[in-house]
């Protein structure tokens, strides 16, 4: 990504920065996007480790970032990185929300349990983040959300995943009802709804309907009308854009980052 400082002088806080594994997750390089642009970022994580190495990977390019450990569950730990961020940098500027987790099964297979934690850590997560940071953005009359939901919620996939597919369309719905409720406030709101994506996620979800990586690769790339999967900078370019004055009359949206996979009929 081109450098062109369009988020200079702003302070973007990142939940679920980290990384399962080798590679650039969704997070971590919206994380390092938005640090390309200018911006000084909070990399928060629920694994410490996995937060530090996003600022490690940050600061070795020569931007400005901390990682900080939290769990969005928590409001107490969701609270005390919104004060860490204010307390370091004063302001809050992008609010972008990455923490998703996924659940294998239909109403039958789905426990109760893991329909509530699901929704607990997709949708709750949200919910408790914007509750911290709202009231600051509010103060200072302007601030850029950005919720990273999933194709899964508004069509069938492929995928028999209930709970993450309920969990995913209710994004949607609390975006625009914030976008809606603080649009005169200079406060925006916007949803990225990713399809097929090579990330360091997807390689701990082979059980279950894979063979092996292989098979598990060609089968999602044969799902995009491109041929192949998109990666974590292709949602990253567009948080980015998002975040800055580019999009300033973008608010309420749900934008694509499929490949165009949302069109088909299959």
């Amino acid at each position: 990504m081109e450098t062109t400082g369009r988020l200079a002088g702003r302070v973007a806080l990142v939940f679920g920065a980290g990384s399962v594994g080798e590679g650039w997750g969704n997070g971590k390089a919206a994380a390092a996007a938005y640090a390309r642009q200018g911006a000084r970022v909070v990399a928060v994580d629920r694994v410490r480790e996995a937060a530090l190495a996003t600022e490690a990977a940050i600061r070795a390019e020569g931007h400005e970032a901390v990682g900080v450990q939290a769990d969005v569950t928590s409001f107490a730990d969701i609270q005390r990185v919104v004060d860490q961020a204010l307390s370091r940098y004063g302001q809050i500027d992008v609010l972008h929300n990455n923490v998703g987790i996924t659940s294998q099964g239909g109403p039958v297979e789905t426990g109760e349990d893991v329909w509530d934690r699901v929704m607990t850590v997709n949708v709750k997560s949200m919910f408790l983040t914007c509750k911290a940071v709202l009231p600051h953005m509010e103060a200072r009359q302007r601030g850029a959300i950005v919720n990273i939901g999933a194709l899964g919620g508004v069509r069938w996939t492929g995928y028999a995943y209930c709970a993450y597919a309920a969990s995913k369309g209710a994004v949607n719905s609390f975006t625009q009802s914030v976008a809606l409720q603080y649009a005169a406030k200079g406060i925006r709101a916007n949803c990225i709804l990713p399809g097929v994506m090579d990330t360091p996620h997807i390689y701990q979800q082979i059980s279950g309907f894979y063979q092996d990586t292989r098979e598990m690769v060609e089968a999602r790339n044969k799902l995009s009308p491109t041929g192949r999967m998109g990666d974590g900078w292709d949602v990253a370019h567009a948080a980015v854009f998002l975040a800055s004055d580019e999009a300033r009359y973008i608010n309420g949206v749900e934008l694509f980052v499929d490949g165009g996979m949302h069109a088909r009929c299959n």
